[in-house]
């Protein structure tokens, strides 16, 4: 609708010269997002009259129609086949006047009515319009689709590599995977490209006229080109570059959009989705196993009071003993898991070939609470656990904050309001006068 308007305004100047640009803005490149494969012989006709133009140069046809039939037509590059839209709507014209289908547009409104001019937009906000490009686009892609289709069920395919000579002949996977594994040249899955003579065709002839995939910059000799693809890992399609659009199936999607907007749409709706309902979640008590035996608890208390009364181990007394913070603590659980995974005493590094001699020789030398030096176990290596699913890390405790206040942590300190009733004895009696006085003095 914009892009009309603008075409529209440019009208109200009724110099010559200026009227020679007048298209300007409605002048699209010509990948409208692939057609198909490209026909000379197709022809586009005026909705009006009998003048007629080729379809690769209909841009001429659209600036006949504004200058001497006053039909502006929005959204050019959306419609998926301008030939078919043209003959459908210049039957219609026949049939009905214009206005029927068309907003009117009155140039220079405010200006004598001799001066004044009627232009009529033809655009999707009619229902027709918009039921006839969707048609059209539907039609488009269930052709690129049988075109698709074909080609990957094409065994007939015969191709020479762009980057070795080598040649490949079956189906034309087998090339794609040739140049991504061994060239480094990846333009996704093959099953997702169409038109695949044409993409291969278009990239040779980039390659014979010495220019880069990327950066699109020309080079004297072939060695040079290939040398700079490497280093600067331009062995791949510039995205932002129209031209290829057409050879990608995503671009025939959906009405108007290309890659681009329906994978960012994509990323839209995934980040804005509703977060789930968790409110019927029950969580299961996860079991944290004993380091010594195969004995599982659903609690830090539990487990630690077994091994203190099965194996006297007091974790809890070790704890406070050395002043463990939590990562100590985690660092000492993965320390003693994987001495006893390698079947040595922590204490004495005497192995064993079965983990129950080893126990066994943990209890009866009374090594099982003999700990080696905190600087034996107390390393960055055993930051990471011996078992990936050991519950008892999560559940280890962690009093540093009581430790940091500086006070017991069962020692309650109680905190008194001040009495606001009486603000003017508030002022004189607060503590903060003290503390003004004693700033003050310093200064």
């Amino acid at each position: 609708m914009a892009v009309a308007a603008v075409a529209v305004g440019a009208l109200l100047c009724k110099d010559e010269d200026v009227k020679d640009c007048i298209l300007e803005p409605l002048s699209f490149p010509e990948y409208l997002c692939g057609v198909s494969s490209p026909e000379g012989s197709q022809v586009v006709v005026c909705m009006f009259c009998n003048e007629n133009s080729p379809l690769a140069e209909k841009d001429k046809l659209l600036k006949h129609m504004i200058l001497e039939h006053k039909l502006v037509i929005a959204d050019v590059k959306l419609i998926a086949d301008f030939e078919r839209y043209s003959l459908y709507w210049k039957k219609r014209f026949t049939e009905q006047p214009v206005t029927d289908f068309c907003s009117v547009i009155r140039t220079n409104s405010k200006g004598p009515i001799e001066e004044q001019e009627h232009y009529f937009l033809l655009c999707d906000a009619l229902p027709e319009d918009r039921i006839l490009r969707e048609q059209l686009q539907q039609k488009r892609l269930e052709n690129v689709l049988e075109q698709q289709q074909q080609e990957r069920n094409d065994t007939n395919f015969r191709r020479v590599c762009m980057f070795c000579s080598e040649e490949f002949s079956g189906n034309r996977s087998v090339l794609f995977n040739h140049m991504a594994r061994d060239h480094a040249f990846n333009v996704g899955l093959p099953d997702n490209i169409v038109y695949c003579t044409e993409f291969l065709d278009l990239l040779q002839s980039k390659i014979d006229s010495l220019q880069c995939f990327y950066c699109e910059k020309f080079f004297r000799d072939k060695n040079t080109l290939k040398d700079h693809m490497r280093k600067k890992q331009h062995r791949r399609i510039n995205a932002k570059n129209h031209e290829y659009d057409r050879f990608y199936v995503i671009n025939y999607l959906e009405l108007g959009k290309s890659w681009e907007e329906v994978q960012s749409e994509d990323d839209r709706e995934l980040m804005g989705e509703e977060e789930e309902d968790w409110s019927d979640w029950q969580e299961h008590n996860v079991c944290a196993v004993c380091l010594f035996c195969e004995h599982q608890a659903d609690s830090t208390e539990n487990l630690c009071l077994h091994m203190k009364n099965s194996h006297d181990f007091d974790l809890l007394k070790i704890k406070a003993e050395l002043g463990l913070k939590f990562y100590q603590q985690v660092k000492l659980v993965n320390f003693i898991r994987r001495e006893l995974h390698q079947c040595r005493c922590y204490s004495c590094q005497k192995k064993f070939i079965l983990k129950e001699d080893l126990i066994n020789h943990l209890t009866e030398a009374s090594h099982i609470a003999s700990l080696p030096d905190v600087s034996v176990w107390d390393q960055p290596q055993y930051y990471f656990p011996t078992y990936e699913n050991d519950s008892l890390l999560c559940a280890l405790s962690d009093d540093s904050d009581t430790e940091s206040s500086g006070v017991d942590g069962n020692e309650s300190i109680p905190v008194y309001a001040e009495d606001v009733s009486n603000l003017e004895a508030l002022k004189q009696n607060s503590i903060l006068n003290e503390i003004l006085k004693t700033d003050m003095s310093k200064m």
